[in-house]
């Protein structure tokens, strides 16, 4: 097992598309709520705050695209589209699950990084415009 985990590092074309798809900026929220139940377009567009109409159409196009999200529409008037994640998709929901709890406990580290990266960098940018002055 180890030795795949190595040669995957090391070979990141083989896994570069592949996560390319699963790890933008929508895919891994739209994936972890569809994870708890199937959703309908403007359900999930109201429970991940801040994506637009397009963004969200384009992700779970690209996500059923690639088997991880399956799209039905319902026979309702007006028609409803329900989109549930599919079983190769339920296969990441232990991976999001540690990124979520990871992302918990370190959180508060991340933070605290960026702040002194932040402040370290403001101070060589004050000096770098007092010297051009």
């Amino acid at each position: 097992m180890q030795e795949n985990h190595d040669n995957c590092l090391i070979d990141q074309r083989s896994t570069r598309l592949v996560l390319e798809h699963i790890t933008n900026k929508w895919s891994i929220l739209i994936l972890t709520v569809l994870c708890t139940e199937p959703c309908r377009f403007n359900e999930l567009r109201r429970r991940l705050d801040g994506i637009t109409h397009k963004a969200l159409a384009d992700a779970l196009k690209r996500l059923e695209r690639n088997g991880l999200v399956h799209r039905q529409v319902l026979s309702t008037y007006p028609v409803s589209v329900e989109y549930t994640i599919t079983p190769l998709a339920q296969s990441l929901q232990q991976p999001f699950v540690a990124l979520a709890n990871w992302a918990q406990e370190f959180g508060p580290a991340v933070a605290t990084a960026q702040a002194e990266y932040d402040r370290t960098h403001a101070e060589e940018n004050k000096c770098a415009s007092q010297v051009e002055a």
